[in-house]
């Protein structure tokens, strides 16, 4: 099973057919796959299934008909165990970005993380989780396919968001702010922070 955020809501790819009342399942075609998405779009649906019965062919297909782009990010903390933030579009995000042509995922993930906060001698500790939303593109429809990992750094020097990204602030923040910021994020930021 995928969940693919369209607009906040859940788009799920899944090869189980369950016997949910109010679940609308599409089937993984071009059409269908469209109107799922305007469903999702507009808020006409709360959540919607795309059904096929290989699961290891769903992820595939999907994005045959919708581009994939693949994406690293960091969940980073410090020293003092704060987690860093961006802010952009009006949300609370975490720092991530597309792959670059020859780069590994990790590779992918440190490099964004700097660019977009400013935040050096970043180490990987683990691999967290894949997460995926649609966003728009020259009126078309993408898959982002984000690889998250936990990050630790040291680092002590001044946060500068990339402008040139749309990146208005760069925050570490602890529980408290981490909780209030989350009220103003992302479902798949949501995601990592549930345990």
């Amino acid at each position: 099973m995928y969940k693919v955020f369209v607009n906040e809501s859940p788009l799920i790819l899944t090869n189980k057919l369950s016997d949910t009342a109010n679940s609308k399942y599409f089937l993984l075609n071009g059409s269908a796959i469209n109107e799922a998405i305007d469903s999702l779009a507009n808020k006409k649906l709360k959540k919607a299934f795309i059904y096929h019965p290989n699961h290891e062919e769903i992820l595939k297909k999907f994005s045959k008909k919708i581009p994939l782009v693949v994406a690293a990010g960091g969940v980073v903390t410090n020293k003092e165990g704060k987690v860093l933030f961006i802010y952009r579009n009006d949300k609370w995000d975490l720092p991530k970005g597309k792959l670059d042509k020859g780069e590994t995922i990790e590779e992918c993930a440190l490099r964004e993380v700097e660019e977009e906060t400013g935040v050096k001698g970043l180490k990987i500790e683990n691999f967290l989780r894949t997460t995926y939303h649609l966003f728009k593109r020259n009126g078309s429809y993408k898959l982002k396919e984000v690889h998250w990992f936990a990050m630790k750094t040291n680092f002590k020097g001044e946060l500068v968001g990339e402008a040139s990204e749309g990146i208005e602030k760069v925050k570490w923040k602890g529980p408290d702010k981490i909780k209030k910021a989350l009220e103003n994020s992302y479902a798949n930021i949501k995601i990592l922070f549930k345990d």
